[in-house]
């Protein structure tokens, strides 16, 4: 037989996970020149226009 799991482990283990992965996010976005974060900004604009273009309207919508 297994021994059981310590259910406090696992959930501060998980927690400890995702707060790395978004202190690596904040990181790597705060870690940008002023013009880097800019351009990534326009990058991000242009791929949700490019998104919103290609959507139908529905009859409603009209």
């Amino acid at each position: 037989m297994t021994e059981p799991a310590n259910l406090n482990k696992v959930r501060k283990a998980r927690a400890k996970a995702e707060a790395k992965r978004k202190a690596d996010t904040n990181a790597a976005f705060h870690g940008l020149t002023k013009a880097q974060k800019q351009a990534a900004r326009a990058e991000a604009a242009r791929a949700a226009a490019r998104h919103a273009a290609g959507r139908r309207n529905s009859p409603e919508e009209e």
